[in-house]
């Protein structure tokens, strides 16, 4: 009898930093592969920002876009399918490139994000760069 490894499923955490770092990456397929086809975004509590993955993916690639996007954890915490993710998101605003913090909050289920609710504080723009003589 020969055995048969199977790899152990991803835990929450696992599946969210998969999804960050694909979101670093700038890498839609790769990204949207965390999440489930039935997700749904939201401004936290209960705004509806994306409903589906079509709608996920739409709002990402154009997201990716931005030259500078990159989120940077800050702290991570875990409880059963919670997981809550505070992070600084380098971003280009429309007024300018600047920083935003962002509390994520995110549902997993079967190894999917199935819901993930989002609250962001004012951004905050990076200072001109000085004038050269």
């Amino acid at each position: 009898m020969v055995a048969t490894l199977t790899p152990d499923p991803l835990t929450p955490a696992q599946v969210v930093d998969g999804q960050l770092r694909a979101y670093n990456a700038k890498d839609v397929d790769a990204f949207m592969a965390y999440w489930a086809e039935d997700a749904r975004v939201y401004q936290h509590p209960d705004t509806l920002l994306a409903s589906g993955a079509a709608e996920i993916r739409a709002r990402h690639i154009v997201r990716f876009q931005e030259p500078n996007l990159h989120g940077r954890l800050v702290h991570r915490m875990a409880v059963g399918a919670t997981v809550v993710d505070h992070e600084v998101v380098t971003r280009t605003f429309a007024d300018g490139p600047g920083t935003v913090e962002v509390i994520g909050i995110y549902e997993v289920v079967a190894g999917r994000i199935s819901r993930a609710w989002f609250t962001l504080s004012t951004p905050v723009l990076d200072p001109p760069a000085p004038a050269l003589e």
